[in-house]
Order: C-alpha cells, then structure tokens, then sequence
C-alpha cells in the first residue's frame, strides 16, 4: 500500500500535484471551518442570509447566498463556511492554468503552492465567510474570461460581461479588478466588443440596482461618503504596516524584485502585474481620509503570486530562499490555526468563547428579545449562538447597517425586552441598570423595558430648511411626521419619555444633538405637523452638516427619523449676536 502511494505520488505531473496540494490545503480549510468559532463579521453575514434579496446595506448578495446554501447542507460554523472553503481551491487552480508555463515540471508545481500557500492573507480567507472568497473566486473567473477576450475568441464577450457582474455580485472592489485590468491594456477600450461586454454585465446587474433604487441607493452612499473620515497620519501607517504583514515580511523582497523584474508579453500577464502596485496606491490614498482594512488589497496577492513565480523558477537560489521562508511561514501558521481551534493560550478574541459569552446575556433575558446598542455583528452572533431573538439600533454616533431593514424591532413592539445600555455614570440606586460579566472579557450592561414601544420608522419631513445658514440664525422648521406604528407617539410627555432632537452630523464622527423641549402627540397611523424654532448656535459655524431630527428615548440609541438636509453653516456676521 505504501509503495503504491509513493508510485502514484511519483507519477503526477506539474498538474496533477498542484491539485493534490490544493486538495490538502481544503481539506485542513474544512477542519479549521468546522472547529473554529464565528468571527463577529461571519455572523453578520449568517444574518444575511436569514432572508435572501438582490442586496444587503454593506455588500451585494453572494456571500449570504453561500452561507444560505451551505446551511443546507451542514449546521453550526462548518455550514455558515463551507462554500467559502470550496471556492479557494477552484480560484487558485485557475490562477495556476493562467501563470503555468508550458514547460512545467513538478518543482514548478511544488513553488506555485508554497508561495500561494505563505501568502497569509490566502491563508485566512480561505475558510472564513466573508466577501473576500467570492471577490477572489469571481476574479479569477474574470481573469480567465479576460485573457480568452484579449485574444479574440468567439463569445469571449459574452463570458466576461458575466464575469464582470458576478464580480459586482461578490464586492464593489471587483470594479477596481475590471479597471486596473483595462489599464493595463489601454488598446482593448478600442474594442466595440469590450462595450457590448459592458451592455452584458448591465444588464444581469438590474436586479441589484433595483434593490438599491428601492433602498435609496444605501451601499453606494455608505461605501463612497458614509465611511470617509478625518485624516490621521497613524492611518497611513497602519496601512504600510498591514501590507508588510498580510503579504508575509519574509517574501516581500522577492515580490519587489519580482515584481521589478517582470515584463509579461500577455494581456492578462499586464493585468496581473498591475493589479498589486494599483490597489496599494489606490488604497493607499484611500488611508489619507480614513481607516483602510488590510484585506481590501487581496485580489493583488494574484499579481504577486504571478511575478514571483515567473522570477523565483528562473532564480535557484532564490527558489531556496522561497521555499525555506514559505516552510517556516506554514509552520507558524499551523500553529495560529490550532489556537484558532483550541485557544491553548487562553486568549480572548472573537472566535473564542462566544457560547458561553452569549449563553449568559441570553439567560439574563430569559426568552425575551435583547435590543443591542451598537454591536451589528454582536446582535447577529447572540442570534446565531443562543437562537434568540435580537435586534441593533442603528447609531448616529456610530453607524447605520442592515438591522435597518428589518422588521424585528417592530415584532418586538409591546413586549418585555432587554435594552443594552452605557454603564450608568454614577451608582445606579433603582436597580434597573445591571452588569454581567461575560467569558470573552466583556460586560453586558442592560435595562428591562417592561413595554418596548420603538419610534424608529417614524418618518419626519423637513420643510423651510436652507442649505446655507449663520451662526445665530433663527430656523423656523415645519415638520411633518407619519407615524406607522398602530399606536399613539407622545412627546415630551410620560410615560413614554419620548423626547424630539435635532441633530447636526459633519463627517463620520461628529455629532451634535440638541434637545428640545417641544411637546405634541403623533396618532396611531396618521400625520401630524409642528413647528420647530431653533436658534443656531456658534459651535457650528464653519462647517456642512446632515440636519435632521430624531424621536429619542433615554437609554436608547437612534438615527435621524426620515432624511436628513445637507446645510452649511457660515459664521456669524461680524457685530450680529
């Protein structure tokens, strides 16, 4: 039986050997996918998943179809996993028939793996489900459609049209992939068939555009506006520090010299070798007006895999080098996945002790739902881990996400529920705020609401706001609200405790809330309109803000009820009060 092992490992070709290693990597991806517990982001996803559409606030919808169709198939973190466990060994099979030259030998084979296998960011999102997997997968599809289109086959279009919108379907970082690809071949734009792909990808992408038409175009906004920030220099830093290590600091040189080396004579050879200069620099500049995630450049572990390969086979000493660095890579991850899996360490991160973490929030509410603060992903995993029902408030001092819209807060409505809240400033003598301490190292602190009446969809209509005004200005607002709810609102009043603000939102992090102390009656189902003065305070010259109101209730979090106005404000004239 040995013997016959070591004959038939022996008589694989170049092919055949990367398949097998292929297949051992997936098979170590399936046990790490089944013992290791959900990352917060997963669960989020697994929340996607619960009700199937055409979009998703922060993503398209092909990661939470993934999670749904490995769901039926296995249960617990394996099922959540189990197709993004599949797509690894199919993308870099792919890769490995577009770099593989046509004299490949074994050693080719065995360098191909060992360099994809010590690239950490491959390492990682081989197993996790997350939009990285099916970005990397629908990329290599593209790239291989690309190459069959540079070279003139019959209905290459076609395909690659598709490929482009399964790109779309995956994540919006797949248009950077088209781009830089296209730029790296600037004579294909010559190409009328290059627009009929376009027409092609346009047209399968229809239902996601409804979906975003019908949800006020939310991802988009959320992906080129919402999540800009300030500049911090430590941003920048970051960044370049992330690169050296999600791209393995031991393989770094050879990728620069690789990288310098390399002229490919191919079309797909000059999207390769572009793809990993253009989305560092692309990102890079992205660093200047935010925080970047390192895993945003990871379709630019295929350039970097493509040069390396095509300088190290040629280089024996170089070879060496790649191959003792990417063993003792392997040997450190190794042991990263058995902590992942046994947390030998006791260290407290996200993947670990989340059923003994969420078990006890859940026996503290013991059946009743639990209103999260902020935690989207937090929500999503006490659902997943204890089955219990959740909810998270969107929070202007945070961020807004896909609980908004859905329907739990609503099915909640005149139920006993448990509100998470900040720990209270000063003792709490009442007893109604209390604390528990959870196995991940984190507390829960809560309040019961003995009848849940959320104000969330309650819609406000501004009317009479300028988009420019002044320090010291006097607003005089006519605002319409429209209740949905089947029970009256009243504000400023007990025993609700509903209060109306007004709220001034600059960037990411700014907010600015004021009170006000207008009292007045929204009746079940119907309209009604106030009228609000609000004079404008000095703290907010020099500035543009989102404007809009919100129904706000102590102890819980909100976003502005109905849309906001974009308003500059002046400084005040000199000599005005």
């Amino acid at each position: 039986m040995k013997e016959s092992l070591k004959r038939s490992f022996a008589s694989l070709g170049a092919d055949g050997l990367v398949a097998l290693w292929l297949g051992v990597w997936w098979c170590a991806n399936l046990i790490e996918a089944g013992c290791t517990e959900l990352a917060n982001d997963e669960a989020y996803y697994h929340m996607f998943a619960q009700r199937l559409a055409w979009g998703y606030f922060d993503h398209p919808p092909v990661t939470a179809l993934l999670v749904w169709l490995g769901e039926r198939l296995f249960g617990g973190e394996l099922g959540v996993r189990f197709f993004f466990t599949v797509l690894q060994p199919l993308y870099l099979w792919a890769l490995w028939r577009l770099v593989r030259p046509a004299d490949a030998v074994r050693r080719d084979a065995t360098l191909f793996v060992m360099l994809s296998a010590s690239t950490l960011l491959l390492q990682l999102y081989g197993f996790i489900a997350v939009p990285d997997g099916p970005l990397l997968a629908s990329s290599a599809v593209f790239l291989w459609t690309f190459r069959n289109f540079s070279e003139g086959r019959r209905l290459a279009w076609l395909w690659m049209g598709a490929a482009i919108a399964l790109m779309a379907y995956s994540k919006y970082h797949g248009a950077l992939v088209l781009l830089f690809a296209l730029a790296a071949n600037p004579r294909l734009f010559a190409r009328p068939a290059l627009y009929a792909s376009g027409a092609v990808a346009a047209v399968l992408l229809v239902p996601h555009l409804v979906w975003q038409y019908h949800h006020d175009w939310a991802s988009f906004i959320y992906h080129l506006s919402a999540r800009n920030s300030v500049f911090r220099p430590g941003y920048v830093v970051e960044f370049l520090a992330n690169m050296l290590v999600v791209f393995n600091p031991f393989l770094v040189p050879i990728y620069v010299q690789a990288w310098r080396k390399t002229r490919p004579q191919s079309a797909v050879g000059r999207a390769l070798k572009l793809l990993p200069a253009a989305f560092i620099g692309f990102f890079l500049l992205s660093s200047l007006r935010g925080y970047v995630q390192p895993q945003w450049v990871i379709v630019s572990v295929f350039g970097l895999i493509y040069v390396a390969f095509a300088y190290v086979r040629r280089h024996p000493r170089t070879r060496r080098y790649a191959m003792a660095a990417g063993g003792a890579t392997l040997l450190l991850v190794a042991a990263v996945r058995v902590e992942m899996i046994f947390n030998p360490l006791g260290l407290r991160f996200e993947v670990f002790d989340n059923s003994e973490s969420y078990g006890a929030i859940a026996a503290e509410a013991q059946g009743r739902p639990v209103v999260f603060r902020h935690g989207y992903a937090v929500a999503a995993k006490y659902a997943f881990y204890t089955g219990g029902e959740a909810y998270c408030q969107p929070n202007i001092r945070y961020r807004t996400h896909q609980w908004q819209f859905r329907d739990d807060d609503s099915r909640f409505a005149g139920r006993e529920v448990l509100v998470e809240c900040p720990p209270p400033g000063i003792a709490d003598t009442t007893g109604r705020v209390r604390t528990v301490r959870l196995a991940n190292g984190r507390s829960f602190t809560w309040f019961v609401d003995p009848d849940f009446r959320p104000v969330r969809k309650v819609g406000v209509t501004i009317g009479g706001m300028p988009r420019r005004v002044a320090a010291g200005d006097t607003l005089r607002l006519r605002l319409c609200f429209s209740n949905p709810y089947d029970y009256a609102i009243r504000v400023g009043m007990e025993p609700q405790g509903v209060r109306l603000s007004m709220l001034w939102k600059h960037g990411r992090f700014r907010v600015e809330e004021f009170p006000l102390e207008d009292r007045f009656t929204i009746p079940a189902g119907g309209e009604v309109s106030h009228e609000v003065i609000f004079p404008v305070p000095q703290r907010l010259s020099g500035a543009q803000f989102e404007a809009g109101f919100a129904l706000c209730r102590e102890g819980y979090t909100n976003w502005f009820n109905g849309k906001p106005v974009r308003t500059e404000v002046a400084a005040a004239e000199s000599g005005k009060e």
